[in-house]
């Protein structure tokens, strides 16, 4: 029945596992259920992975928390990163000022956010958290309403990312999602940039900031011990 109804639509894939979510949210309503909450951080050995990847990488939850990233990908985002708060996707695309000018095409950006909300929601209603931020985003960004209720759905995977970074200027990346096993809800976030282009030199960039930002964040205690510890007998090789 549901199969036929997909067809009838044309819905994509994305549109036809929301209709299922929404069928089993049905089924289901009568039941007893537990609500579930947002996984909060990732494990030391996921840590280890992101810090050992030469590109940005981020970890995102259901409801767009950047819960871990390695340096190049807190570089990356780091108009997100530079909050008192857990970092946002959503919160920070729709309620930060800023996020007009980092996004490129700042409309399909919000357009997209709203659309992934919306796909989460269906397939986990009882997200308290996820509720939570729905409801804050609703009540304070006409944006948001506006484009929560096109009822698009939109599942995030692959394609092409344009930022104006503050301190590197135009960045265009491609990005890939993927699972991590082990840990329901959470996926890394990858992000490249074509060899030889502007996007790849300022790339380079990045890391050079964050290097620097590592160097300041040891301070010069750390950096002395380094030294010292090069300078004491026996410290090099013979």
């Amino acid at each position: 029945m549901l199969d036929a109804i997909a067809r009838a639509l044309r819905l994509d894939d994305a549109e036809r596992d929301h209709l299922f979510d929404l069928a089993r949210t049905a089924q289901a309503s009568g039941a007893r259920s537990v609500p579930t909450r947002s996984p909060s951080g990732v494990r030391p050995s996921v840590q280890r992975v992101l810090d050992s990847m030469e590109t940005p990488a981020v970890v995102h939850n259901a409801r767009q928390d950047l819960v871990a990233a390695n340096a190049l990908g807190r570089e990356l985002y780091s108009p997100h990163f530079d909050t008192p708060h857990r970092p946002n996707v959503a919160r920070f695309i729709f309620l930060d000022p800023r996020a007009r000018d980092y996004y490129a095409d700042w409309p399909r950006a919000r357009r997209t956010t709203s659309a992934m909300l919306r796909l989460e929601a269906g397939r986990n209603p009882l997200d308290q958290d996820l509720t939570a931020l729905i409801g804050e985003l609703s009540s304070l960004s006409a944006e948001f309403r506006t484009d929560w209720a096109r009822h698009n759905v939109h599942e995030h995977r692959t394609g092409v990312k344009s930022f104006r970074h503050p301190d590197v200027g135009v960045v265009e990346v491609a990005f890939d999602v993927f699972e991590m096993p082990g840990e329901n809800g959470l996926t890394i976030v990858t992000y490249s940039a074509e060899p030889g282009t502007p996007s790849a030199d300022a790339f380079a960039l990045l890391a050079a900031l964050a290097a620097t930002r590592e160097e300041r964040r040891q301070g010069p205690s750390a950096q002395a011990r380094d030294a010292a510890g090069r300078g004491a007998p026996g410290g090099g090789t013979r």
